[in-house]
């Protein structure tokens, strides 16, 4: 069997002396959509820092086809083929748009002309900087900067959350696009409706622990459940 792309197994962090993470699991395949929900504090955002290295984790394994990363610097785990597109958009706010693209573009499928069709605005504001860009315009900038890495997967921390309701949409069409051409994501957002479209599996994240783990089916089989995890 092909190894997963990226597996996360037993993962406990902590800030200081503050457990944080409680032995999360899971795994993402080649080519699969997995979300992460979770209201604000219950460690989403913390997963993706500990299995990228951002946050090296006290105990567990990380491990990207098979092969164990823990411990690694994140810029050796990224270049392995996993991007970020982070809480926050992490812009540089004195470089240009078209600076941003250039600077991070790697050789494949994803160019810089590639990005700009799926983000048509971005092409209005090539000279335009970072600072001066609209929130929806840096989150868009975000998502084009990690795919010119061109990686086999992007994770997503907060992709729609705060922007306006086009802008939601235009960022929810393209996540479609990418999960059409076989690019593995993961995907923390606060819009449920949208990532039970999106994903092919999906994790509750409560107080540091998966509250659940499942398909698309078996989370509206138990929706009811699910619903009063996201709001506990």
């Amino acid at each position: 069997m092909t190894a997963p792309l990226l597996e996360v197994e037993d993962l406990h962090a902590y800030y200081g002396e503050s457990h944080v993470l409680h032995g999360v699991s899971f795994s993402i395949a080649e080519g699969e959509t997995l979300t992460l929900m979770g209201r604000n504090g219950m460690g989403k955002t913390t997963t993706i820092r500990s299995a990228l290295g951002l946050l090296p984790p006290r105990r567990g394994v990380v491990r990207v086809r098979g092969h164990a990363v823990t411990g690694l610097r994140p810029h050796s785990i990224a270049q392995l083929g996993i991007a970020l597109v982070p809480e926050g958009r992490g812009i540089f706010p004195t470089l240009t748009v078209r600076e941003h693209l250039v600077v991070t573009a790697r050789p494949g499928r994803w160019t810089a002309e590639r990005t700009l069709e799926l983000f048509p605005r971005l092409r209005e504001r090539l000279g335009t900087l970072g600072a001066q860009l609209s929130g929806g315009e840096q989150q868009m900038l975000s998502i084009a900067r990690a795919l010119l890495t061109n990686p086999d997967l992007v994770i997503l921390d907060g992709a729609t959350e705060g922007l306006a309701p086009l802008v939601r949409q235009e960022i929810w069409t393209a996540l479609r696009r990418l999960r059409a051409e076989g690019t593995a994501a993961l995907v923390v957002d606060k819009e449920v409706k949208a990532l039970l479209a999106l994903g092919d599996r999906h994790l509750i994240l409560v107080k540091g622990r998966i509250a659940f783990a499942g398909t698309t089916p078996q989370w509206r089989a138990r929706a009811e459940e699910n619903l009063a995890l996201l709001r506990a």
